[in-house]
């Protein structure tokens, strides 16, 4: 019975956004909002991260930061970048490849550092 509640309430919420005059736009802003925060919380969780790992990445040398950086870097402009890259099949491939040779390159530079100890 519960699970027949949660849909019915999902069926009037599509409901009103698809009757509603300027129901889409609410939508779109709603999605907007929150993919917003959806992001702000990803750069809060990286401060964060920052923070209790500082020394370990002071440790990095020159080249692992560097790499490292490019690689956080790299990511965030794919995640900034994704609705106009995943539009074609070229830049959904340019878009995997970058995103792929990133998180190679943070994992590489992770293990690196895990083997100096």
């Amino acid at each position: 019975m519960r699970v027949a509640r949660n849909i019915a309430i999902i069926a009037v919420l599509a409901l009103i956004v698809a009757v509603v005059p300027g129901g889409d736009n609410a939508a779109r802003a709603i999605v907007a909002a929150l993919s917003i925060t959806f992001l702000a919380l990803i750069g809060f969780m990286g401060w964060q991260l920052y923070r209790q790992y500082r020394f370990t990445y002071l440790q990095l040398e020159e080249r692992q930061r560097a790499l490292l950086l490019a690689a956080i870097g790299a990511i965030v402009l794919m995640i900034a970048g994704t609705d106009e890259l995943t539009g074609s099949g070229g830049g959904l491939l340019i878009w995997l490849a970058v995103l792929g040779a990133s998180i190679f390159a943070i994992v590489r530079v992770w293990t690196e550092a895990r083997s100096s100890y």
